[in-house]
């Protein structure tokens, strides 16, 4: 019990910390910004109870929000991806169920179900966090055309994560 939670606040630090020091700084040509905190939402247990769950995100988007300058921004998308999370884990549950103690990764559930996990969970983040930014539909296709990209952009960065600092991936 003590190690994991060791291994979430670590998982927590190192993610906040790439964001805010590294990735904050990475921007191209103004349309891809990839947000690889949300990671660490992701890969909560999966019968983690639902207020802990929204106070993870909460905290999460919060702790990138004073970092970033957004005013709750990110804290908003959080928590309205942490609330859609066990739906998308009921939708996309194995046959036999999860484990007990599971956390979604690609090592634990495979790369296929991850890749399909992380990218709804991605999309609705960015979706929600680029529309709150931008606050208007005048601009309804360019914003679509960030959350796009960004969303291929994160995508990207969190499989290659998994791939590199996760154990073997099995393919199910």
């Amino acid at each position: 019990m003590i190690t994991e939670l060791l291994v979430f606040l670590f998982r927590f630090l190192i993610l906040i910390l790439v964001q805010v020091v590294v990735l904050n700084n990475v921007q191209f040509s103004g349309f891809i910004n990839p947000f690889v905190y949300i990671m660490f939402i992701m890969m909560l247990p999966v019968r983690m109870p639902k207020t802990f769950l929204l106070l993870a995100a909460f905290i999460t988007g919060l702790v990138v929000d004073v970092f970033s300058n957004t005013m709750g921004m990110h804290a908003a998308a959080c928590v309205f991806m942490a609330y859609v999370r066990p739906s998308v884990l009921r939708i996309m549950a194995p046959r036999d169920g999860y484990e007990t103690e599971s956390s979604p990764s690609a090592k634990e559930l495979g790369f296929t179900w991850f890749l399909i996990y992380a990218a709804t969970l991605t999309f609705v983040h960015h979706f929600i966090l680029f529309y709150i930014e931008v606050f208007r539909f005048s601009e309804f296709f360019t914003t679509l055309l960030r959350i796009l990209l960004s969303s291929v952009a994160t995508l990207l960065t969190i499989m290659i994560s998994q791939y590199l600092f996760g154990k073997p991936i099995n393919e199910k």
